[in-house]
């Protein structure tokens, strides 16, 4: 008598999560708007507590995905993962904080209050799955646009050169939000909206005038600004070019590495 081979159940393999799914955000042009503050402050700034401070900074920016991950109710291998890796940048970021605090006087930490309150802006939205809302885009550009004065006051600079470098790092990102969005809106068929990016630059533009004519910020932001509100007109107007998003990306990358050397370069050391 013949006996049949019983089928053996196979179990389903695991594969551990790519490390670059775990923390490394999804949004590319996020990496330029929470760098390049970063770059700005501590070049024009450099300290250990501004350098303490930006490790902490950015321990926070590479949690946001993995905090999403890990308040996932249904088990894998990719929460696990997710799970390790916020336990890690949650202490690197706690690390970082405590040795800002250990070297720099509390009352220099005062710039963070403005980040902290739009950051907890654009967390609300992002609780709610709103990320890629506008108001969400600029209050999350503009809470890492405060924290150059914080490398500023940390360094023992004074608060107007503080209030100069956050307002340049907010003429850099709050138009570039706004103009991008117009653009993709429009390059998918939407109803152009080119008012608003357009008056944001020009702000813009005037107030990084105002900072050079009241020498509180160096020649070369004047014409950088008015770079900049000409990159806006060019992309919402009629002859704007036929890019696929990540060309846009990569020419906002360009344009910001460019608005940082120069700016850097052309800084006063004993501002």
């Amino acid at each position: 008598m013949s006996t049949a081979t019983l089928p053996i159940p196979s179990l389903p393999v695991q594969r551990p999560a790519p490390v670059a799914s775990v923390f490394l955000p999804k949004e590319h042009g996020s990496w330029s708007l929470a760098l390049e503050p970063l770059a700005l402050g501590l070049l024009v700034a450099p300290s250990w507590a501004g350098g303490a401070l930006a490790g902490a900074v950015l321990a926070g920016f590479f949690a946001r995905r993995p905090l999403k991950a890990a308040l996932d109710t249904t088990p894998s291998v990719r929460r696990q993962a997710a799970r390790r890796a916020l336990a890690l940048l949650v202490g690197l970021a706690g690390v970082g904080q405590v040795q800002s605090l250990v070297l720099a006087p509390w009352t220099a930490f005062w710039p963070l209050l403005p980040a902290a309150a739009l950051a907890a802006v654009f967390m609300r939205f992002d609780a709610q799955g709103d990320s890629r809302a506008a108001a969400s885009e600029v209050a999350g550009s503009a809470a890492f646009a405060f924290v150059p004065a914080a490398f500023v006051t940390l360094a023992g600079g004074n608060a107007q050169t503080a209030l100069a470098l956050a307002i340049l790092a907010l003429a850099r990102s709050v138009p570039a939000v706004l103009a991008v969005r117009s653009y993709l809106r429009m390059a998918k068929g939407g109803a152009p909206r080119r008012g608003l990016p357009l008056l944001v630059a020009a702000v813009a533009w005037g107030v990084s005038l105002g900072l050079v004519l009241s020498g509180h910020a160096p020649f070369a932001a004047g014409w950088l600004g008015a770079i900049l509100f000409a990159r806006v007109a060019w992309l919402l107007g009629p002859w704007r070019p036929l890019w696929p998003a990540k060309r846009i990306g990569m020419m906002e990358a360009a344009l910001g590495l460019i608005y940082i050397a120069l700016m850097v370069m052309s800084w006063p050391s004993n501002a």
